[in-house]
């Protein structure tokens, strides 16, 4: 018989894919995070949830959990797990069933996040590459590679866009991002080309913009994965001699890095990459500082000291 901690978390896990409108993936990581809580901690109600037990938790994840010390979870997942159950008490606190207060559980402090993007050379000689292949696969890929610079679309966004989302004869469509929140994003003239081409160029009568040519499943076309296109945009990196390691989410970074360094505010680049919160948005700022300090090095004569 399920226990009453069991029944909650059910509830919960409900809660955020009916009323919150999250994502399958999403819900099941949370279950993933909070299910390893309580299978550790070894509780039956939402009551025994004490801050002692959180915290032996948290030493739990970053000494234990691995094996050894060196390898102990990123700070980055250990807070995933605190999320989520911070998560689960709030929905808790809400319906006025005793546990821990929400506000009690602190993140762990972690290092400044890395944001890795493309040169204009580097995304040059990816493009150049790309425009190669006319091929049918080849022709996918280049759109594939032209619509993630041109629109920031997230890896998922892209490999369940639907051809019908897309009217060619506008620059411009809607895509529903995390949280099935809707947002506008748009093509520029290279990625429009591209797409048309590869459209063009099919003979399939599958739904999705991308799909798996190459291996066709039976019954139909099947749908490109988010993984099949790492794939893609790996081979075009290694294949253009770029040694770090790029993914959808690089062109993502580069696509918020070149509107910055080009002059857009940064609440337009919120909007277009479809963050909830600024502060998302601002793990960019770094990157404009930088910018910054180059043109100043580069255009501000400094007279020579007499």
């Amino acid at each position: 018989m399920p226990s009453l901690i069991d029944k909650y978390l059910q509830q919960f896990l409900e809660y955020l894919e009916i009323e919150r409108g999250r994502s399958l993936l999403t819900v099941k990581n949370y279950n993933f995070y909070l299910r390893r809580f309580i299978d550790w901690a070894k509780i039956n109600q939402p009551s025994d949830i004490t801050q002692e037990l959180v915290r032996q938790f948290r030493l739990y994840l970053n000494r234990d959990l691995a094996g050894r010390e060196e390898e102990t979870l990123q700070k980055t997942t250990q807070n995933y797990h605190l999320i989520a159950l911070r998560s689960f008490l709030k929905f808790l606190a809400k319906r006025d069933i005793k546990s821990l207060s929400p506000e009690k559980i602190e993140l762990a402090k972690q290092e400044g996040r890395h944001v890795s993007f493309l040169e204009a050379e580097e995304l040059k000689r990816m493009l150049l590459l790309a425009a190669r292949d006319t091929s049918l696969v080849g022709l996918r890929d280049r759109a594939i590679l032209e619509l993630l610079f041109s629109s920031g679309l997230r890896v998922s966004e892209l490999a369940n866009l639907l051809i019908e989302q897309i009217n060619l004869k506008l620059d411009e469509f809607t895509i529903k991002g995390k949280g099935s929140k809707h947002r506008v994003v748009f093509l520029s003239p290279s990625a429009k080309q591209c797409l048309k081409m590869y459209l063009e160029a099919r003979q399939d009568v599958a739904p999705f913009m991308f799909v798996r040519h190459d291996r066709a499943k039976k019954g139909g076309v099947a749908a490109l994965t988010p993984r099949s296109v790492q794939r893609v945009i790996d081979g075009f990196a290694r294949n253009a001699g770029i040694t770090k390691r790029v993914t959808p989410h690089t062109l993502r970074h580069t696509f918020a890095t070149d509107l910055l360094r080009n002059g857009a505010d940064i609440r337009s680049v919120q909007s277009l990459l479809g963050h909830s919160s600024i502060v998302t948005t601002q793990v960019y700022t770094h990157i404009t500082d930088k910018e910054l300090k180059r043109v100043y090095t580069k255009f501000h004569d400094q007279p020579e000291a007499k």
